[in-house]
């Protein structure tokens, strides 16, 4: 979808499934099922939903999902299906080869989110956008390669080491200007180095929320955290932040997990803040793997 000058498109890497005490963490099932029901093992799915940018003749990926380096155990734990196919043959459907893509954008180094950086060639693991240079913020690299008993099953070196051993990855010191057009910007909570990606284009908004907010709903419910965020408190400032930046730009909300609405607006009514669906969106959304309706 062209946005005069912006061209941007939503590229899958597949759909998981999790247990809905990971993406809900202490939210009530009363209340979240009321979004999005869990099946009978209480799973939900989370789609893997990359991002596609041109701008200013610049081919820019943010996020890889989980790459094909998986083990056919990591398959089966991660319930992980794909469809269509994963990240490459949704590139190469909208005529993107590896070799094509100049700049890639790692909003944080959970695998599900840069394990498609890398892949395997024989026995090295090497990159899958030769061209490209890798961005991603210092603070999530220094912490990803110092991973604790929490962070350790899901920072894995293979993702991201190679690419620093060969001069591929750029660490962002805060805020920074891609393009200007295509902006990083640090949002913290999810993990203390997460950063999401303002897209500009006249006057329109457009912003790729990562895991700040991992489904719509987290976005316009503060108090919905996930499992997974590693400063939950910080969470909640970030995100009244970029609510209130949503609010007065009328910006498109890119959600990378939700099968439900992947791309939303935020109003607010009567001082309560709700997402809903971007009808001129659709065009984006149609190839996506897993649509399902929207519920209360």
């Amino acid at each position: 979808m062209r946005f005069i000058d912006l061209e941007v498109d939503l590229v899958s890497d597949g759909v998981v499934r999790m247990d809905a005490g990971g993406p809900f963490g202490l939210v009530p099932r009363k209340l979240y099922e009321r979004y999005l029901t869990p099946d009978s093992g209480n799973t939900v799915p989370m789609v893997l939903n990359c991002m596609l940018v041109r701008s200013r003749g610049v081919t820019i990926l943010i996020d890889t999902g989980l790459g094909d380096k998986l083990t056919s155990d990591d398959t089966q734990q991660w319930g992980l299906k794909r469809m269509g196919g994963g990240l490459l043959e949704a590139l190469a459907a909208r005529g993107v080869a590896p070799d094509d893509v100049d700049i890639v954008i790692n909003t944080h180094l959970h695998a599900d989110h840069c394990g498609g950086n890398t892949h395997k060639d024989g026995d090295a693991v090497v990159a899958t956008f030769p061209r490209a240079e890798y961005c991603v913020q210092r603070i999530e690299w220094a912490e990803a390669s110092h991973p604790d008993d929490r962070t350790r099953g899901t920072y894995l070196s293979e993702n991201f080491a190679p690419l620093m051993t060969k001069g591929k990855l750029r660490l962002l010191h805060g805020d920074t200007e891609i393009t200007d057009q295509v902006y990083c910007v640090v949002t913290p909570g999810h993990t203390r180095g997460h950063q999401s990606v303002v897209l500009q284009s006249g006057e329109w908004r457009g912003l790729f929320v990562g895991d700040m907010a991992s489904y719509a709903v987290h976005f316009a419910r503060t108090a919905w955290l996930t499992a997974y965020d590693v400063l939950p408190l910080e969470n909640i400032v970030t995100k009244r932040r970029w609510q209130r930046w949503a609010l007065e730009n009328g910006a498109w909300l890119f959600f990378e997990h939700d099968p439900v609405m992947p791309v939303a607006r935020l109003v607010e009514s009567d001082g309560r803040m709700e997402v809903e669906p971007i009808e001129r969106a659709q065009p984006l959304i149609a190839s996506l793997p897993t649509q399902l309706q929207p519920r209360g």
